[in-house]
Order: C-alpha cells, then structure tokens, then sequence
C-alpha cells in the first residue's frame, strides 16, 4: 500500500473512532440482553414446623423458575423521556428496579452513565423503627450520599418535605403520605443525570402533590433523561418523545411515543371487545 493510502485508512479509522466515541457518549442508559427469573416455591408451608419437617425429611419441592423478564435491550439517549408501556404484570416494575440497581438481572449487561434518582417505592428502603431523621441518613446511604453532603442539605430535606417535628418520629408512625413525602424530599435532593420514576409523579396531599409536580417538571426542563412507567396515556404522550411496549416480559414495539402509544391503545381496546363478545 503507498504512503497516502496508508495516511487515508489512519485519516479514515480515526474519524471511525470519533463518531464510535460521541455516540457511545451521547448514550444514558443502554440495556444489552437483560432477563430476569425468581425463584419461587412450589410448596405450600405455612407453619415453621412444617417447613422444618420437610427440611429434614428433604421431600420440600425444587423451586420453580418464572421468567419476568426475556431478552430486553434498548438504548435511552442523554435528554430522551422513554415511556415505558405494558399491562400489569408485564415486567414494567422489575425493569426499573434492575436499572435502579436494586435487583441484579439474572442475564445480560446494563451501562449507565450519570446519576441516578430513583422514583420508585418511596419508602421502600426506609426502617419503620427508625426516626425520619435517622431515615435521612439510611435512605441518603442507599442513594450514595455521604454523610457531610446529608448534613449540609438535612433542613432543605424536612422543609421540603413538610414533616416539621414529626421527622424526630420513628416512621411506622406516619402515614403512607407522610412516608413519601420524606422519600420524594430526599430521592429528588441530587441533581441527577437520569430520572427513573415508576408511578408516582404526584405523592401526598393537594399541596405536596403540586410542589412534587413541579420539581420533577424543573429537573425534565434541565435536560435530565427520564424513564417513566406510568399507567396514564395522556401522561406518557405529553412528557415523553420515546415508548417501549413491553408484554410478558418482551419488548414488542419501541419508537416514537405517539406511534407506540397508538399501538397500545388499539391492543387494549381490541381485547376488552373481544371479551365482551365472549360475554354476550
């Protein structure tokens, strides 16, 4: 090969290599083959004799393997909102929480790049014996927040969530509201790259419900990708740009939101005719 056309294949390979590295760097979340099984009991025990019995005479039952998840792989870019789609039961749930980092999928590879809040059972990590203070800390943890960063922030949190005194309470003292409005307070502190929000953009009463909207509205105008499972059509439609559909546990359409939303709409109403039909 002469000289130039050795400089040619550099000049080429290297401008290869920058359009490879800006859109791996335009790139938020990327799932690769994801499958997720539990193990459930096949055995019905209900009394810890029973299970100790079986344990000793080894006649328990092998657990069975249900797959909540089959194959899943998408890419969410920096700046999308991906509505995330699917009757119940769908995986819609279990796909967040992998993305979240609460559950390890059985299968396959997840990359994200940048912060991320969690929306998700707002009081799911808190300790019902604990204090709401003492729950700052411990949910703050869960979050990677260190301890510093939670002491300078700690009044911006209560006010925020509105407990007053109440956040020197051990939390089983609070309503489900209260308890979510101290998860949302603390979850929304970090200025997060990625939004992961599972059906709960409005917690709490009237007044909390609007300051709640309008924080998430303010982190979506800064530019923050989100993933959003929401049971609302006209939800999905007008914050997202993007939808996947997901059913028993795969992906059966992805694309723009209003086209994959349509999608989904027609399926449903298609089903529920079909079982009135069977009804008459």
């Amino acid at each position: 090969m002469s000289i130039m056309g050795k400089i040619k294949r550099l000049l080429s390979r290297s401008s290869g290599d920058s359009y490879n590295n800006q859109l791996e760097d335009n790139v938020a979340v990327r799932v690769e083959h994801v499958s997720m099984e539990f193990k459930i009991s096949k055995d019905k025990i209900d009394t810890l004799k029973e299970y100790v019995i079986r344990t000793l005479k080894r006649n328990k039952k092998e657990k069975e393997k249900i797959r909540i998840l089959n194959d899943i792989s998408f890419e969410v870019h920096k700046g999308d909102k991906l509505g995330i789609l699917g009757f119940n039961g769908a995986g819609k749930s279990t796909l967040l929480k992998i993305l979240a980092g609460i559950y390890e999928p059985t299968y396959g590879k997840i990359t994200i790049n940048g912060k991320v809040a969690p929306l998700l059972e707002l009081s799911a990590g808190f300790d019902k014996n604990y204090t709401g203070k003492n729950n700052i800390y411990l949910n703050g943890a869960f979050l990677s927040m260190d301890k510093d960063f939670l002491d300078e922030k700690f009044d911006e949190i209560v006010e925020f969530s509105e407990l007053g005194d109440f956040i020197n309470y051990p939390v089983k003292n609070y309503s489900s509201g209260m308890r979510a409005k101290l998860g949302f307070s603390i979850a929304t502190l970090i200025e997060p790259d990625i939004l992961i929000v599972d059906e709960i953009l409005s917690v709490g009463d009237i007044k909390f419900r609007k300051k709640s909207s309008e924080k998430i509205n303010e982190l979506m105008a800064e530019g923050v990708t989100v993933l959003l499972v929401s049971h609302s059509i006209n939800q999905i439609r007008k914050i997202c740009n993007k939808c996947i559909w997901i059913e028993s546990g795969r992906i059966v359409m992805e694309g723009p939101s209003d086209e994959v939303c349509d999608a989904y709409v027609a399926n449903a109403e298609g089903g529920s005719n079909k079982k009135k039909r069977r009804r008459k």
